[in-house]
């Protein structure tokens, strides 16, 4: 499937041509909203419809949650329990609805992609492996997907106390080594052990991970690609695991790296054909839904979490276009 997410020039012509339209409409709506929110420039009222229109009515929730001026994440590590999931036949999830953790289940143990938050490992990641039947001793590998707190968080109980490895980038690494560097971060932060590269496919048994760099939010951050099962059909499923939730916190630089990041995700995904997204950070990708459905859902039914390759490429291009409504609010697009 081609990849759909638009290119630089297509969407300068498309914002040059929405400006021309929608000018008149800016200054009006401008002057209405000067007492109740920025405004925006006809520019960026452009750039908002391009994303708009790439959302749709399936990432709606994403849209107004990405594009928007300074979106709240509230407090993640206090947000309640996800109820333990079986999604897939060897994937589950697990944590807080604002950050999941993922087991991945191979024929010679678990790989758990992030690890959740320091200090909840013995009240939320540990009692989620039981509910679903899972042991922390079968946990081989820990990928986490970029280097802060809040994906790293358990890994370092997880090496010390049931010896799984831990995977992140290089670079990410190096993140990690300035966190170690304090007298907390000597005892809390992941020992370095294994290093995940561009294209290197991550085996287990047999399971095999796709890692790609998508440096923006951290400079080493990494997106997944891999299999999951249904009964006997296979589905290609991929995690974009570096979102930058609060765009206004990055630099100009960093956003269209990221862009270029998403770009480079967005051609893999779609060669492999991804068809299953899945966020670290569910909190606008309509996971609370999916959920929902696959606890009534009839051996007929289609699988919620299976949305198509058209609607994971719009997904993407959704975080891409909300990016350049953010460096068009900058004046940098």
């Amino acid at each position: 499937m081609r990849n759909i997410m638009p290119s630089r020039n297509k969407r300068k012509n498309s914002i040059q041509f929405v400006m021309a339209i929608i000018l008149t409409l800016a200054t009006s709506q401008g002057r209405a909203q000067e007492t109740t929110s920025p405004v925006e420039s006809a520019e960026t009222f452009a750039q908002l419809n391009i994303a708009r229109e790439t959302a749709g009515t399936h990432w709606q929730a994403a849209y107004d949650f990405l594009c928007a001026p300074a979106p709240s994440v509230g407090t993640p590590n206090q947000s309640p329990i996800v109820e333990p999931t079986q999604i897939f036949d060897n994937l589950f999830v697990i944590g807080r609805s604002g950050t999941v953790v993922y087991a991945l289940q191979t024929s010679e143990g678990l790989i758990l992609i992030d690890a959740g938050y320091r200090g909840q490992e013995e009240s939320v990641l540990l009692p989620g492996l039981a509910a679903l039947g899972l042991q922390p001793e079968d946990i081989k590998l820990v990928i986490v997907a970029h280097g802060h707190g809040d994906h790293y968080g358990g890994a370092r109980y997880l090496q010390e106390n049931y010896g799984a490895r831990v995977a992140l980038s290089a670079a990410d690494w190096a993140v990690l080594d300035t966190a170690r560097a304090s007298e907390d971060g000597a005892l809390t932060v992941p020992n370095e052990d294994m290093i995940v590269t561009e294209g290197e496919s991550i085996s287990l048994g047999n399971t095999e991970v796709l890692p790609v760099l998508i440096p923006g939010h951290t400079p080493g951050s990494i997106g997944l690609v891999f299999n999951v099962r249904d009964g006997d059909t296979k589905h290609t499923a991929a995690l974009f695991g570096g979102t930058i939730l609060i765009a206004s916190r990055i630099s100009s630089e960093g956003l269209q790296q990221y862009v270029d990041s998403v770009a480079h995700f967005s051609e893999i995904t779609s060669n492999m054909g991804a068809t299953v997204e899945l966020q670290n950070h569910p909190i606008f990708d309509n996971m609370p839904a999916k959920l929902a459905a696959l606890k009534t859902r009839q051996s007929n039914d289609e699988h919620p979490f299976v949305i198509g390759e058209s609607a994971y490429q719009s997904y993407l291009g959704v975080i891409a276009e909300c990016t350049n409504v953010e460096l068009s609010r900058r004046g940098d697009l």
